[in-house]
């Protein structure tokens, strides 16, 4: 159900789709096989691990004195007030439980204020019709960021309601502001590229001279290069921002924040779900963020990945291979610029795994892997060395077929 997850983005044929337990950066198969994750940690939710003590304990307690009832939690409030603490420019909160649904209200929101439709994004804001949209003519994010989205069921009418932008490219957005009626600008603060030529302070100075709602999506990057969002980081403060993932270590829980001018629109239109009620996701946050702040998560997680990338940097030295590291530290990447790189992502998937590792070409990191980093390079090393053997003549030694792309770079 979750494209991330399927196994042809990995190892196709190969990999062990279903889990049966995870714990710490571990996870079960359902013949036991343990595996230390090297990997996404699901799909990035588990900055402090799978199964966290102390979160799970507090889960616990809620399921016993119950999770959902006719009247509200007093969790939701609570974990309002601690996101607006940690972001003063902000005012109000909605919930939700996926990222895909938290963008399609803060997108119905900012719309409902602005009374225009249409929008300029860069970067990836989920499933919904108003982003699929943007394949409705020209297969626009084939170009931007993933190919082969088909938007069938997607009505027609979305058609030129939304316009891609490449990141750093100011230009771009400024000329798509100055031709079309943008009522908002929606995107990622950084995927894979840091802010240059103060590209951020830029678009926010165009949203706010033009009347535009400045949306940052910080469902991926949240809370793991500062606490909270990443735009702390840069010191650039959106309209309105977007959490998920990490906010619930591993429970459901996202989070759609904003000034109060552009917040109140949603009195004026109908968003509304049972489930964005229940108890668990804000009492997980609430603990999550409780942990997150007294062990300093952010800082941890971003040592260890930037440890993660100057290692990978000396073994392909080692080898004399090139090598591109890629995204934030605590979401670190690599890729050996050759054309053969799917092939060699799929390799050493495929040894990895023959070591007891969910491996590829990135670690999105979590508090847990400081004591496995010698392990997993003491594994990688000979990977690395076939795959120099590779680049001289060798035959790639795959055992299944090539993996698939998955996302784009954004440069």
């Amino acid at each position: 159900m979750l494209l991330s997850k399927r196994p042809e983005m990995f190892l196709p044929d190969k990999w062990p789709a279903y889990f049966s337990k995870a714990k710490g950066c571990k996870v079960w198969d359902l013949d036991g096989n343990e595996f230390i994750d090297m990997s996404i940690m699901g799909i990035g939710t588990n900055i402090l691990g799978y199964g966290h003590p102390e979160v799970d304990t507090a889960v616990i307690k809620t399921v016993v004195a119950g999770n959902m009832s006719t009247l509200n939690c007093p969790e939701e409030v609570l974990l309002a007030e601690k996101l607006i603490e940690l972001h003063p420019w902000a005012d109000m909160v909605r919930f939700a439980r996926t990222g895909g649904e938290a963008n399609a209200i803060a997108i119905r929101i900012a719309r409902a204020a602005t009374g225009k439709d249409k929008v300029a994004f860069c970067g990836y804001h989920g499933w919904h019709d108003w982003y699929l949209a943007a394949n409705l003519e020209k297969e626009t994010l084939d170009r931007h960021l993933l190919s082969g989205l088909e938007p069938k069921g997607v009505p027609e009418s979305l058609s030129d309601t939304i316009y891609p932008f490449k990141y750093n490219d100011f230009h771009a957005l400024e000329v798509l502001v100055n031709t079309y009626d943008i009522g908002v600008i929606k995107m990622e603060v950084s995927r894979n590229k840091a802010p240059e030529h103060g590209f951020l302070e830029k678009v926010r100075e165009l949203a706010t001279a033009k009347g535009i709602v400045l949306i940052f999506d910080e469902c991926t990057s949240g809370f793991r290069q500062t606490f909270g969002g990443l735009h702390k980081f840069y010191g650039v403060e959106p309209d309105m921002a977007i959490f998920g993932k990490a906010l619930g270590n591993g429970y459901a829980i996202t989070a759609v924040i904003g000034r109060r001018e552009v917040m109140e629109a949603a009195q004026n239109t109908f968003i509304s779900s049972t489930f964005w009620t229940e108890r668990i996701g804000p009492t997980a946050a609430l603990k999550t963020l409780e942990v997150m702040e007294r062990e300093r998560a952010w800082v941890r997680i971003t040592n260890i990945g930037r440890v993660i990338g100057n290692r990978w940097r000396e073994l392909a030295s080692e080898y004399e291979l090139p090598i591109q590291l890629h995204g934030l530290d605590a979401l670190i990447g690599f890729n050996i610029p050759s054309e053969n790189m799917l092939k060699y992502r799929t390799l050493i998937t495929q040894e990895m795994l023959k070591k007891g590792f969910l491996a590829a070409n990135s670690v999105y990191v979590c508090t847990e892997h400081i004591n496995v980093v010698d392990q997993y390079f003491d594994a990688l090393k000979p990977v690395f060395k076939l795959i120099k053997e590779c680049e001289g003549g060798r035959d790639i030694p795959l055992e299944s077929p090539v993996c698939h792309s998955g996302f784009k770079r954004l440069n």
